[in-house]
């Protein structure tokens, strides 16, 4: 009986709120979104506003970084889908969007920055704004939104708040901001402990302050109530249950459960008419089913099985879709192939090229910024998106849903000059936070890669801030030689530029690879007994097959060995052939770490359980004929 009445609790005061909603008319709604580089703080300040809104009962269990649902996302600290919320503060309904903070996934921030009337830059008070708060502030601005600057993590001992607020109005200034927008208002801030003031040495209370910001300085939507009902799908979701969900900002008129509608693509064609099934509203960390929503509010719809994001869902009587913001270009492409090493099959249930369509094709109806096209064969797919984390975080969610895949080094996408007809290759801003002993060899490193430094000034604490327009395949494979040239310490952030001519030719990795001449068991002692010749990929015990690599070459050519053959048994005992071997540590292969390292004749087969080296073609005699008709070619 409790639990019955619990429910009818919770329904009742749903219902309430609802109602209070609709007589309201929508007028107290604010749309903000929460903007910033990765790691400046964004989805750790939602779950305080969600806190301090109420949307959470005081003994209620709440995992860290609520919004970050995604398992991939709470392992990495990064958001990858953007998500939305909403919270009630003193009669004010307010929907909140926590957008992602890397670069690769900024076809989200460009959708998500269309369905709200104003955005919270939010920016860390030591590192200052960085590559991608310039990215989507720039998106912001040309949108007209007014911003309200937030600076974040004001606790830290390294924090400089005073400076990163002029760095930000330099920023806003050099992307044309207007005097409007320039004028924007500016709070100091801790999202961890939960308070936010318009000084420094504010009481340091709560985030009260932020949520009045929101409702002076954000206006209310801008919509047309009393006409027919609109919308303009921003993001697309598959629910076991109803199917396809549209979410996106109402534009206009109401729209209701069983009502008519119809569907239109950015260039006015028809793609189905059918009814609303489910009308979906959020409130805190749930969605709820509402019987009815209005102009300015932020839902998600079930009933249409074609639609996809920048489509239009409308009435039938409206006759043009809505305006929809253009989205940057792919950059990088991998191609995905059907697994087809010796060990196929065994980690994975889903090989086949029909999956691994069905499962691509999926993901680019959600994700406008990934672009997937059929090769020459049969068996593979190319799969273009903005850049290696976007792919690789791709890879790896498939590869925990069951699929094995064989990926190629990811390539550049060039493109013609539409004058000249001179190849272009897209280019990419780096900035770079390092030691100032370090700076010398990362411009070296940088050179090499037919990189231009474009500033170079202190940042304090003995820091260097380091800025070059590099080409993006320059940048493939570098993160990690960085991280030990700078022995752990630097920091590196990049953000697409724009096309410029190519640069020429840049080197490649300088060293060979080992590959497995056989198919078995690596054994402990063959190992051993190739250290010389370079450090392992592999540990003893793993199965290996043949043009499988197992190692890497000191020297610059690939060298075929033999990991199989075991120690020569003889009934002679000696002091030292008795001995135990012990081996060096084999170098780690992360996904990203292994598509980096590979070369263009070489693969990475990845299964649920292993993340595998080989060469493109596995037979020797076949990787000699291929070697001459490129030299012939």
């Amino acid at each position: 009986m409790r639990g019955l009445a619990f429910f009818l609790y919770i329904v009742i005061l749903q219902r309430n709120i609802d109602t209070r909603d609709r007589k309201a008319g929508y007028m107290d709604l604010r749309n903000v979104a929460i903007i910033a580089h990765v790691d400046h703080g964004k989805t750790t300040l939602v779950d305080q506003l969600l806190r301090q809104s109420g949307s959470f009962r005081e003994n209620q269990q709440v995992a860290e970084r609520a919004m970050d649902s995604n398992d991939l996302e709470r392992e990495r600290g990064i958001t990858i889908l953007a998500k939305c919320t909403s919270v009630l503060w003193h009669e004010l309904r307010l929907n909140i969007v926590d957008t992602p903070g890397h670069a690769d996934f900024g076809g989200e921030v460009e959708r998500i920055l269309s369905m709200v009337d104003g955005v919270v830059v939010l920016v860390d008070a030591a590192e200052g704004p960085l590559p991608q708060t310039k990215f989507v502030v720039g998106k912001a601005l040309k949108l007209g939104l007014r911003p309200i600057v937030v600076i974040n993590k004001v606790d830290r001992p390294d924090a400089r708040a005073h400076q990163v607020h002029d760095e930000v109005f330099d920023l806003f200034a050099a992307l044309d901001a207007r005097d409007d927008q320039l004028d924007f208002p500016t709070l100091f801030a801790s999202g961890r402990q939960g308070w936010a003031d318009e000084t420094m040495d504010g009481p340091r209370k709560d985030l009260a302050p932020l949520f009045e910001l929101i409702r002076h300085h954000v206006p209310p939507p801008k919509v047309d109530r009393d006409g027919p009902f609109t919308m303009l799908a921003t993001t697309l979701e598959a629910n076991p249950y109803l199917g396809r969900l549209l979410t996106g900002r109402i534009q206009s008129g109401v729209v209701r459960p069983n009502m008519a509608i119809k569907s239109l693509s950015r260039d006015g064609r028809l793609i189905e008419q059918g009814r609303i099934t489910k009308v979906l509203s959020f409130r805190g960390l749930e969605r709820v089913p509402v019987e009815e929503a209005s102009a300015g509010d932020i839902v998600a719809l079930a009933g249409l099985s074609q639609s996809s994001v920048a489509d239009t869902v409308c009435e039938p009587s409206v006759p043009a879709p809505l305006p929809s913001q253009p989205i940057d270009p792919p950059t990088l492409a991998m191609t995905f192939s059907v697994n087809d090493s010796p060990l196929a099959g065994r980690e994975g249930d889903k090989v086949t090229s029909r999956v691994i369509r069905d499962r691509l094709l999926r993901e680019a109806e959600g994700n406008v910024a990934l672009r997937v096209t059929t090769t020459d064969g049969t068996d593979s797919f190319e799969v273009a998106g903005r850049g290696e984390l976007q792919l690789g975080i791709l890879i790896e969610t498939m590869r925990r849903e069951g699929f094995e895949l064989a990926i190629s080094r990811p390539r550049v996408l060039y493109r013609p000059d539409p004058v000249t007809g001179q190849r272009l290759e897209p280019i990419e801003e780096v900035v770079i936070d390092v030691d100032e002993e370090y700076s010398g060899v990362v411009v070296n490193k940088m050179a090499e890669r037919k990189a231009e430094l474009a500033e170079m000034r202190p940042s304090g604490g003995g820091k260097q801030r380091l800025v070059f327009h590099a080409p993006s395949r320059g940048l493939i494979g570098y993160h990690n030689e960085f991280l030990t040239d700078t022995r752990g310490t630097g920091v590196i952030n990049r953000l697409f530029h724009g096309y410029a001519p190519y640069k020429g030719p840049i080197a490649a990795r300088r060293t060979g690879v080992l590959i497995s001449n056989g198919e078995g068991t690596a054994v402990a002692y063959a190992m051993w007994n190739l250290e010389d010749r370079g450090p392992m990929l592999i540990e003893p015990g793993v199965s290996v097959y043949q043009g499988m690599i197992i190692g890497e070459h000191t020297r610059g050519n690939d060298l075929e060995v033999n990991v199989l053959k075991g120690k020569q048994l003889t009934n002679i005992r000696t002091t030292s052939k008795d001995e135990a071997v012990r081996l060096t540590p084999p170098i780690q292969m992360t996904l990203e770490k292994a598509l980096t390292y590979i070369a263009d004749d070489e693969l990475v087969e990845v299964t649920p359980k292993s993340i595998r080296l080989r060469k493109r073609l596995l037979d020797p005699n076949a990787r000699k004929r291929y070697a001459k008709t490129a030299e012939a070619g």
